[in-house]
């Protein structure tokens, strides 16, 4: 492993998963670990690529650390490891992913990976991502009358055909096109990837 590994900070409340977490990730990635919300931020900088971050954490909890994150403008990619199951509230908070506990290494691997390889999108199609992921969390999670139900999943359906829209357009004259294509194919995996692990827990 070299210094230009991914560096992936881990924020948990209970010192013996966060060390868990990043004993599973250590070979691939460089690793902080942050025991609480405040230690999390005092751990954050613009070297960090991607955060697993507890959402339920006494003091400061994760849903403001992921503010203070957002408001500092750090570019990296979140993902929520929680215990906490995912409602409509989701749909305005600022994390790319969002994984249930218990969480197993090979799905905590796969997350940070896929987070990692984001990381060289541009800002529309990291936004895409994060929409995308949300969305098929929310179907594996609610009944169909619910999401029918809902102004948030509403907004959320509209804004990713807006942004996929948009993207289309950018790219209509770009000569990439199989780069393009490949982000699609990747999206979808993902959407996928997020309804079997929701189906699971």
């Amino acid at each position: 492993m070299s210094d230009a590994s991914p560096l992936v900070l881990v924020v948990e409340d209970e010192p013996d998963l966060a060390d868990l977490y990043a004993t599973w990730l250590s070979s691939d990635y460089r690793v902080r670990t942050a025991y609480g919300g405040h230690e999390a931020l005092d751990a954050l900088d613009d070297d960090v690529d991607v955060i697993l971050l507890d959402r339920r954490m006494p003091g400061l909890s994760g849903d403001e650390v992921l503010a203070a994150v957002r408001d500092r403008g750090i570019d990296c990619r979140v993902a929520m490891v929680t215990a906490v199951e995912p409602d409509f509230d989701i749909v305005a908070m600022g994390f790319d992913d969002y994984l249930v506990k218990p969480v197993t290494k090979d799905a905590l691997r796969e997350t940070v990976s896929t987070l990692c390889t984001r990381n060289v999108y541009d800002e529309g199609v990291q936004e895409l991502f994060s929409l995308a992921s949300k969305k098929a969390l929310l179907e594996a999670e609610k009944s169909s009358t619910e999401l029918e139900d809902s102004e948030e999943y509403a907004e959320l359906t509209a804004r990713i055909e807006k942004l996929q829209s948009e993207l289309d357009e950018t790219v209509g004259g770009v000569d990439d096109h199989d780069s393009f294509v490949g982000f699609y194919q990747d999206l979808d995996r993902n959407s996928s990837s997020a309804e079997d692990d929701s189906s699971e827990d």
